[in-house]
C-alpha cells in the first residue's frame, strides 16, 4: 500500500464521510490500476457529496479502463447533468468532451 493511501486511510478514520479523503483514495487506487477499489471510493464520494463533479469523470475513466464503456457513458451523462445543474461550466465542459470521445 502506498504512503499516500495509508495517510488518506488514517484521515478517513477520523472523518469517514470526508469527500476529499474519499476522492483522494479513489484517485490513488485508480493511479495504481486498482479500478474496482477506485470505483467504490468514487461511488462513496458521490454519495457523500454529489457536487464532486470530477468524481463522475474519473469514475468513468476507471470504468473505461476495466472495459465497461457503456457504464462509463452512463456515469458521464449523470455527471454532466449534475455539473450543469450546479453551474459548474468547467466540469461540464470536460465531462462533455470525454463523453463525446466515448460515443
Amino acid at each position: 500500500m502506498s504512503d499516500r493511501i495509508e495517510k488518506l486511510q488514517r484521515l478517513l478514520e477520523n472523518e469517514p464521510n470526508d469527500p476529499f479523503c474519499l476522492y483522494g483514495l479513489a484517485q490513488e487506487y485508480a493511479r495504481i490500476g486498482q479500478h474496482e477499489r477506485a470505483i467504490a471510493y468514487f461511488d462513496q464520494t458521490i454519495e457523500v457529496d454529489s457536487s464532486y463533479c470530477y468524481a463522475y469523470y474519473h469514475k468513468a475513466r476507471s470504468l473505461e479502463a476495466k472495459g465497461d464503456k457503456q457504464k462509463a457513458v452512463e456515469i458521464l451523462e449523470a455527471g454532466l447533468e449534475r455539473a450543469q445543474s450546479l453551474g459548474d461550466d468547467k466540469a461540464a465542459e470536460e465531462i462533455s468532451e470525454y463523453l463525446h470521445a466515448l460515443t
